[in-house]
């Protein structure tokens, strides 16, 4: 039986139910109170508002290993807040917190330097941003203002343009010091020798774990074609390769361009990047923001270089390091706050002509800066008064076609005080140090030793400056035009061998007063026999190539040309040539990309294909592959894959040369000295390793003759093993009644007499008809010889 409720239970019912609302509403009140202030009281301790704007001083923190952090705190030295001191941070973070700065300060109470050093212990996740510097530069220039920027980047305190917004007291508003990226020291980069594949297809490799990376390049704009155009094709080919994602480095944290220009050289008339100043830095900034989607930490810069570049890049500078220091804070570049990579050229062909009026020189940043704070209609895209993308220009349309080194281009100047005779628009003569060595009757180059040319008979030239590599022994430092294409003007083949012939000539003539040379010989060199296609460049670039080769051949001129095996197109056309070389700088792909840094990316295919056209082409003409040996690059366990080309090319001889050292230069950026100059030595032991593993595959090969003048080496096929005695010299006589004659002929056919018994493997290569000059200091009964260097000797010839 159930009992029923007396008359107190119920009372005490009703009244719980009248009064449970406020009070559980009241207990929530005073513990949420309680909870805020407790954290508020927490917060307050590890942390101080800035002072007001105008007594903003930034103060620098750094680490012991360099790396600089950029001011996220300010001291406050107000009366008021002397009278409030800190407690010291406490040992014990909140447990929200699993990593970030500890940062002890100690608040000054008289006389002490707001700029004191912050020491502070970085925690294994603080996020850092690694900044990369990349510049190119043909006369020097760029690399000295790219220097001095990383220098000053960061090195005085922030100035901010407008007044810092108020501090909240709400504990929430307050930015969390853990979530605050660091600044690693900026690294520099020259675009002209790296390989762009390792930044600019993805972000680059940083060992800092928990890091990204910020992009900022120096581009210079020049008139001629230079590294520059090389690293603009890259991005476009980057960015409409199928097989690479439209937009590979959206996880870079961001990027900003500054271009170098003459703003005086192009006011009305047709340039570089369509006739517009800073053109080439534009277009970089363009395809950067396809390629990051559109992540630009601040927008592009221009600097003249008649004016005052210094003060447009410092002005650029500080301004930048602001962006910079939000980008730190927290505040990262989305794709939506910039134009789509897709959309501008759609909002380049809405602005037409016009779209030139949007260029903001750093002169007018600070304007433009102060006029996004006024209210402007925002377009669909943009949520925040980002900058616009200055870069939107429409394409160039009816340009003129340039020649490829104009007379008053950095690279007519730096050529021809090398000694080049600049022929036309692209070609170039030069007179060979073994030819001046041979005048004077004191040894001609290897090319006398293994095939019969006397140097002083030889002309060296090149119908293209022009080259598609930059290698790392490269005799002209990066000073030559590089490209993939020709895109220039093209002259007549008759004008080019004209105006070779006469180059030489000349420069013979001019050697008529210097001690030592031979009147015979002298009045010998005045006949051209033999043309070295070589130099510096890409011979076979020239699209006329076949035409010259066959001008040389009328005049009885026998021709050597020489190729790197990255225009395959190019070879298969090729016709009669007396003698043709392929440069085999490398075993495998990732050591010839190293060491010759091609610009095609894909040259190990065009590598690969050229060696089969080589062997195609082994029953018409004489071809060889020439190795040339830099220690440290391509001679240590790469023995096998030379082996393994020469068995895919098959080539008729095999030169191995260890590389000639031409001296440093601070725009190579190869780091080659003469610890990667091997002794002669050890190309010969370099050279029977080779020859063994020849004879392993079953190939006939064998060591048929050497030159230790010049450190060079010749494994010959059996084929020119005739009657117990080796046959390399060449029977020009007969190569040029075969060629006129018109029939088709082999190299088999031109074989001339025996290899000279001082030429032959063993007996060193030294003409005993010349007279061996021994080097100051040496002794006498030595066998050392002056090696002169040439550009016979080089890497390409």
């Amino acid at each position: 039986m159930v009992e029923a409720p007396t008359t107190r239970s119920l009372d005490l019912l009703e009244l719980w139910h009248t009064a449970r609302i406020p009070t559980i509403t009241a207990f929530v009140a005073i513990y949420l109170i309680v909870t805020l202030r407790r954290r508020y009281l927490a917060h307050r301790a590890v942390y101080e508002p800035p002072r007001s704007p105008s007594k903003l001083e930034p103060q620098l923190s750094a680490k012991p290993d360099g790396t600089v952090l950029l001011p996220q705190k300010f001291e406050d030295t107000s009366p008021s807040n002397k009278r409030r001191k800190l407690s010291p941070t406490p040992k014990r973070e909140p447990k929200r917190i699993t990593g970030g700065e500890v940062r002890k300060k100690k608040i000054a109470e008289s006389g002490e330097s707001d700029t004191s050093v912050t020491q502070h212990n970085e925690p294994t996740n603080q996020k850092s941003i690694q900044i990369f510097v990349f510049y190119s530069s043909l006369t020097g220039s760029t690399a000295k203002y790219a220097e001095q920027f990383a220098k000053d980047l960061f090195s005085k305190p922030l100035h901010t343009p407008s007044p810092a917004p108020p501090v909240t007291d709400v504990p929430s508003a307050v930015p969390d010091s853990s979530e605050r990226a660091v600044f690693l020291p900026p690294i520099v980069e020259n675009l002209d020798y790296l390989d762009l594949d390792d930044y600019f297809i993805s972000p680059a490799s940083l060992k800092t774990p928990n890091a990204t990376s910020v992009y900022l390049l120096l581009i210079p704009t020049y008139e001629i074609t230079s590294p520059v155009d090389a690293f603009l094709e890259h991005l476009s080919e980057t960015h409409h390769d199928f097989r690479i994602d439209t937009r590979p480095l959206r996880s870079l944290a961001g990027f900003s361009v500054f271009g170098l220009g003459d703003k005086e050289g192009w006011p009305n008339e047709e340039g570089r990047g369509g006739g517009i100043f800073c053109g080439q830095a534009k277009e970089a900034d363009r395809w950067m923001s396809k390629l990051t989607g559109g992540k630009r930490v601040f927008p592009i810069g221009m600097g003249d270089v008649k004016g005052d570049a210094t003060g447009s890049l410092a002005e650029w500078r500080e301004h930048l390091e602001i962006a910079l220091n939000d980008l730190a804070n927290g505040e990262s570049i989305t794709e939506s706050q910039g134009l789509d990579s897709e959309d501008e050229e759609d909002v380049a062909q809405d602005e037409g002509s016009n779209s030139k009026e949007t260029l903001v020189d750093v002169e007018d940043i600070g304007n433009s800066i102060r006029s996004d704070s006024t209210p402007t209609t925002k377009s669909k895209k943009s949520k925040a008064p980002l900058p616009v993308d200055f870069t939107i220009t429409s394409k160039r349309s009816s340009a003129k076609v340039k020649e490829m080194v104009p007379k008053d281009s950095p690279t007519y100047t730096a050529l021809t005080k090398q000694g080049y005779t600049i022929v036309g628009s692209h070609s170039g003569v030069k007179l060979c140090r073994w030819t001046k060595s041979a005048l004077r009757g004191r040894g001609s180059c290897y090319k006398y030793s293994f095939y019969g040319i006397k140097s002083h008979l030889c002309m060296e030239t090149t119908p293209s400056l022009s080259c598609s590599n930059k290698c790392v022994f490269c005799w002209r430092h990066g000073t030559n035009p590089v490209s993939t294409t020709w895109n220039w003007t093209v002259d007549a083949p008759d004008l080019v061998l004209q105006g070779a012939m006469e180059g030489h000539y000349k420069k013979i003539k001019m050697m008529k007063g210097v001690p030592g040379i031979r009147a015979d010989r002298f009045a010998e060199a005045f006949t051209i026999r033999h043309c070295a296609l070589s130099l510096v460049g890409e011979p076979i670039f020239y699209p006329h190539i076949n035409e010259f080769l066959a001008m040389l051949h009328e005049r009885h001129i026998s021709s050597f040309l020489v190729c790197n095996a990255q225009h395959p197109d190019q070879l298969a056309r090729l016709k009669y040539v007396t003698q043709l070389y392929v440069s085999i700088d490398a075993s495998n792909k990732e050591s010839l990309r190293r060491i010759d840094r091609p610009l095609h990316r894909d040259f190990w295919e065009r590598f690969m294909k050229c060696l089969e056209i080589l062997r195609a082409k082994k029953d018409r003409m004489r071809t060889v592959f020439r190795l040339t040996l830099v220690k440290g690059f391509n001679i240590e366990d790469e023995v096998e894959g030379y082996a393994d080309l020469v068995e895919k090319g098959l080539p008729a001889f095999v030169e191995v040369k260890g590389v000639t050292y031409c001296g440093t230069s601070t725009s190579v950026g190869a780091g080659l000295s003469m610890q990667n100059v091997p002794f002669y030595e050890e190309v010969c032991e370099f050279v029977r390793r080779l020859n063994e593993a020849l004879q392993k595959r079953g190939l006939g090969y064998g060591i048929a003759a050497e030159h230790a003048h010049s450190c060079c080496i010749l494994i010959a096929s059996n084929d020119y093993y005739i009657n117990n005695k080796w046959h390399t010299v060449i029977d020009y006589k007969k190569f040029f009644e075969l060629l006129e004659k018109g029939d088709e002929f082999g190299p088999l056919d031109y074989v001339g007499p025996p290899t000279a018994e001082w030429a032959v493997w063993g007996n060193g290569g030294f003409d005993p008809a010349d007279e061996r000059v021994y080097r100051k200091g040496k002794n006498k009964g030595k066998v050392i010889e002056e090696a002169p260097s040439g550009e016979a000797e080089s890497g390409c010839g």
